[in-house]
């Protein structure tokens, strides 16, 4: 294709230039060649990084308080926080107290640097532990004390979190302040700017979202459909920046350290399925205030587990027959409904199954709590529920280990079951309300949106059955719902004994 002399050539038309030149090469000078291109990387080994100078300095003798401003490099208004920290903090600590700061769910690959960017050779680099496994270059984290570092004010460090998107923060030090006994590891006392969503694609996205999300900015439209082109018909608050609450982040710092090689696997795995650094806080701090669990007098335990003894004494060495579709025979429906003392509270003449869903849910859970089952046509013992029905005792510690109910079928439904049962043994305030927070931040959703206090209620409907047959909470019947001091040690003792 003709082109005028100042036109420029394409870019692929450069390519084939440059393709047929070098085949009329030899592989020798073709090496050469490459080798003025790249810097000598081509046809030898590369040369070696050379090792930085190190940064660090001696460590303090003393311990003192750190004033640091943390800054989210390339956020225009500033993205930044101020913390206090105490002077002999391993980097390894700081970064769950950035993490916390942030609002990051420590889901990517991170690290530290003396200089101003982390990818900076001349800087010496300070590795977490699986970077230190896949043979780095650099210092581990967890041998590095901030103050040999921070000494004189002025001082920065670099912060790298999730390198894809690439999120860098500057740590600097503003002042080298007194320390009292008192004082808290670290405490955050200022900042600006909600903290970025998790792989809301770096500062750009960032501030796309920040704009999406906030209906009184002048660019809100535009930034919205924006979103809606890049993302499709996603909620609009999927990736919405994490609000700056300067309480919750420091009642998150001072969660205690809760070793989950110390917890019954599930509360362990319910832990880390909650991703939010400060999420994650919250919960530990819960679980870390529940009592190891005291076995209540043996009267209390009778009178909690009495309608179980009850079902399992109506079914009987021989079972009940259950109708063609699977259900207890209406006769047994009544029977159920006037042990559970229903008749005021529910409409109808308690005699079908599916109409009585107080006696439908009792018999569920019994049968998830693996006291009874269907067989041949019938309902009956299992071979726990056999050895159970005369010991009040040995059936309180049986339902314990078997809470929260849907353990076996639904994961959804074992989660919010388990986030009851510590919200009812820490004494959570508002029990439904917790435990959407809690499966919100496990990352469920409903109908693409957060869930919800009504979701949380209905996810432990199952679990909740148990409950209020042992007398450990109150139905909602006009009223608000109330625990008993029963529930609360039924509570610890699932929490505890989960297997």
């Amino acid at each position: 294709m003709a082109r005028t002399p100042d036109e420029p050539i394409a870019p692929e038309a450069l390519v084939r230039q440059f393709q047929a030149q070098l085949a009329g090469l030899d592989r020798a000078t073709a090496t050469e060649l490459a080798q003025r291109l790249t810097g000598g990387f081509v046809g030898r080994s590369p040369l070696p990084r050379p090792t930085p100078p190190s940064a660090r300095r001696p460590r303090r003798t003393d311990v003192v308080t750190l004033q640091v401003r943390v800054d989210l490099q390339d956020t225009e208004p500033p993205l930044w926080r101020r913390l206090e920290l105490a002077s002999d903090m391993l980097l390894s600590e700081l970064h769950t107290v950035l993490q916390i700061t942030m609002g990051w769910t420590d889901n990517h690959l991170h690290r530290f640097s003396s200089g101003a960017s982390i990818y900076d050779q001349h800087s010496e680099s300070y590795l977490m532990q699986f970077e230190v496994d896949e043979g780095q270059p650099g210092v581990p984290e967890d041998e590095v004390r901030i103050d040999e570092l921070l000494v004189d004010v002025g001082d920065r460090i670099t912060y790298g979190y999730d390198f894809g998107d690439g999120w860098m923060h500057t740590v600097k030090l503003e002042a080298v302040l007194p320390r009292t006994d008192e004082a808290p590891r670290a405490v955050c006392t200022a900042g600006q700017r909600p903290g970025p969503a998790e792989d809301c694609g770096g500062v750009h996205g960032y501030e796309m979202w920040s704009v999406a999300t906030d209906p009184t900015h002048p660019q809100h439209a535009l930034a919205l459909a924006d979103v809606r082109d890049m993302y499709g018909d996603v909620n609009p608050d999927a990736l919405k920046p994490v609000p700056f609450d300067i309480d919750a982040i420091n009642t998150a710092l001072a969660a205690p350290v809760l070793d989950d090689a110390d917890l019954p696997e599930a509360l362990a795995d319910l832990v880390q399925a909650v991703g939010r650094a400060g999420d994650q806080a919250w919960l530990r701090t819960a679980i870390a205030g529940i009592p190891r669990p005291v076995q209540p007098d043996e009267v209390a335990v009778a009178s909690a587990v009495r309608p179980f003894q009850w079902l399992l004494d109506q079914v009987g060495p021989d079972g009940i027959a259950l109708t063609g579709a699977g259900y207890l025979p209406p006769a047994q429906v009544q029977a159920f409904a006037a042990e559970l003392g229903i008749a005021d509270s529910w409409i109808g003449k308690l005699n079908r199954e599916v109409q009585t869903l107080p006696v439908l849910e009792f018999r569920e859970a019994a049968q998830q709590a693996q006291l009874v089952r269907k067989h041949r046509g019938k309902l009956v013992r299992t071979p726990a529920g056999r050895k159970l029905a005369f010991d009040p005792t040995g059936l309180w510690s049986h339902l314990a280990a078997r809470m929260p109910v849907g353990a076996t079928t639904d994961r959804y439904e074992r989660q919010a079951g388990l986030l009851l049962l510590i919200g009812i043994a820490a004494g959570w305030d508002s029990l439904d309300a917790e435990v959407a927070h809690g499966l919100s931040a496990i990352g469920w959703v409903v109908d693409n949106g957060p869930v919800t206090p009504p979701d949380a209620h209905r996810a432990t409907l199952g679990t909740r059955a148990v409950l209020e047959h042992l007398g450990a909470i109150g139905r909602r019947v006009g009223g608000p719902e109330h625990v008993t001091e029963l529930g609360v040690a039924f509570a610890r003792a699932a929490v505890w004994t989960w297997p």
